[in-house]
């Protein structure tokens, strides 16, 4: 989701300069933060808990649109997503259902944004046998079972992943996420921010591991879908390392962003496909490319192609966690906002982090979607590590005061992700117990787990 007003998108880009000012124009004083949260949830047949169809989650937007406010968009006629107020609802490329909610001044707006969307879409997907379930990759359907959205950025985009790495159209069919998107008020406070973000991967990979099963056995991964983001496309995704550098800035993120290899560019409605050569955003400024030359939206649309851990666009966005169990998916934001938007809190993280090595850090993180809060960073596990953390995210959102009508603070949302590092045993760990029996009881095991119609509470 965006959380500022984008200036003219079809201004010419002119130097390197005008890309790095573009990111600082997404600076907002303090006072006008928010909190955006984005929900991907997969879309399943509730009688085999297969992927449903395109055909079926197309009828279930056109419900939505026929009996609601919501405001479809097409593309060559077929129905694609939906428009709200202050809100949309998307689909990944397999066919995930994705909440982009309102940015909100704080985690309760937000509670009641995802309340009223699961409800929503409770309703209409009923009749359809289809049921939304909060788990981090797709359990049963193969991917060559699940087919392709009919979007013209993914049949430009689907190729190009089989040259890239060797998961890159399972990312794009069979996982789902969670994103938190925050705000910052200068490049300082952006960078700290970025790079406290990249930090926590690890940890939230662990504490957030939700996918040891694909296509109806355990991987070997608490999160597969970390195993799989990790094998899809090493130009545009893993940690930014630069970013730990004292002396990053925009310019930093910015460089890295011009050496990525682009997808396309759009005018007049169409893809042009710029995959049949390696063209980095660096050459495409330098020298145009099939008659186009480098715009603003251009570079809009290049950054939200990069998939690191954490992105600027220009909002910080995390985009760590597996899609979870509706009660505990504002647990991310939670976490998150208690640390970030805290300057206490957010220094003494970061007093966690900040002496690690890189091979120590890239150790941690390879691990963390393998075996979750077990993975050691130093001398301590990482569930040692997220029960300090939880504490500080704690403290830091007391210290925000933002309460409910019940006069209730944001760490509310904390006590589900409590409980899990508490115990040391993640989402995944227990899928993999009590995976046992038939298929169908297999199936109604994860429904138990992770169904969407038992809502956020």
């Amino acid at each position: 989701m965006t959380t500022f007003v984008k200036p003219d998108l079809d201004s010419p880009v002119n130097s390197v300069q005008d890309l790095i000012d573009y990111l600082a124009r997404g600076a907002r004083p303090r006072e006008n933060w928010g909190i955006g949260a984005e929900m991907e949830k997969l879309v399943l047949d509730i009688r085999t808990g297969e992927a449903a169809p395109f055909s079926r989650i197309e009828a279930l937007l056109e419900s939505i649109e026929r009996e609601t406010k919501w405001r479809g968009f097409r593309e060559n006629g077929r129905l694609l997503g939906l428009q709200g107020e202050s809100s949309s609802i998307t689909l990944e490329p397999g066919g995930q259902l994705e909440l982009s909610g309102a940015l909100c001044p704080d985690i309760h707006c937000s509670h009641g944004d995802f309340s009223r969307h699961i409800s929503q879409i409770g309703r209409q997907a009923e009749p359809l046998g289809l049921c939304f379930l909060g788990l981090g990759v797709q359990p049963f359907t193969s991917l060559e079972e699940i087919s392709w959205l009919p979007k013209s950025r993914y049949e430009i985009m689907g190729p190009y992943m089989l040259r890239t790495g060797d998961m890159g159209q399972r990312m794009m069919k069979q996982t789902a996420g969670l994103q938190v998107n925050l705000d910052f008020e200068d490049e300082a406070d952006c960078i700290e921010k970025l790079r406290t973000g990249l930090a926590l991967s690890p940890l939230f990979y662990a504490l957030f591991a939700n996918s040891p099963i694909m296509e109806g056995a355990p991987t070997g991964y608490l999160s597969t879908r970390g195993e799989i983001w990790s094998r899809t496309d090493p130009d545009r995704t893993g940690l930014l390392l630069p970013i730990f550098r004292k002396d990053a800035g925009f310019a930093t993120y910015v460089e890295i962003a011009l050496d990525v290899p682009m997808y396309f560019v759009v005018r007049d409605g169409r893809y042009l496909d710029f995959t049949q050569e390696r063209i980095t955003f660096r050459r495409y400024l330098a020298e145009g490319y099939g008659g186009c030359r480098a715009t603003i939206s251009d570079w809009d649309l290049h950054l939200s192609t990069l998939f690191t851990e954490a992105r600027l666009r220009p909002q910080i966005e995390l985009r760590c966690a597996d899609s979870l169990p509706p009660h505990l998916t504002l647990g991310v934001a939670a976490l998150a906002k208690g640390i970030l938007y805290d300057t206490q809190a957010r220094e003494a993280v970061w007093s966690i982090f900040e002496n690690q090595t890189e091979e120590d850090r890239l150790e941690t993180y390879r691990n963390s979607w393998r075996i979750g809060l077990k993975a050691r960073m130093g001398n301590r596990t990482l569930r040692e590590v997220s029960l300090e953390i939880i504490a500080l995210a704690r403290e830091g959102l007391a210290r925000q005061e933002k309460l409910n009508a019940n006069g209730l603070d944001e760490t509310i949302y904390m006590d589900g992700i409590s409980e899990i590092a508490e115990s040391g045993v993640t989402l995944a760990e227990r899928i993999l117990r009590n995976w046992t029996g038939s298929r169908l009881e297999k199936w109604k095991m994860l429904l138990d787990h992770g169904d969407f119609r038992k809502g956020l509470d």
